[in-house]
């Protein structure tokens, strides 16, 4: 089986095929060094986001320009999840 299909699917170990409620196997397809990256950068765009929501708030800007914190906290939680899901 090519290791790259096995990497990122699931699979029962062959005493499971007879019992359905044997636990999955999962593999992660992302190593510790990238696991690590994600996370880094997910806490960096939280940090990004919680400095420019400090920045609109002080200056006292309309309300509406903080429609535009979505993209550094979405950023954030999506590095954050990758890493936690080494996805």
């Amino acid at each position: 089986m090519n290791a790259l299909v096995l990497l990122a699917t699931e699979y029962r170990d062959s005493s499971s095929q007879d019992n359905p409620t044997a636990p999955v196997v999962c593999f992660s397809n992302i190593g510790p060094k990238q696991q690590r990256r994600r996370l880094v950068f997910g806490l960096v765009a939280f940090a990004l986001g919680i400095a420019i929501a400090a920045l609109l708030i002080l200056s006292g800007v309309a309300v509406w320009w903080r429609i535009f914190l979505f993209v550094p906290f979405a950023s954030a939680g999506i590095g954050y999840f990758q890493a936690r899901d080494k996805t």
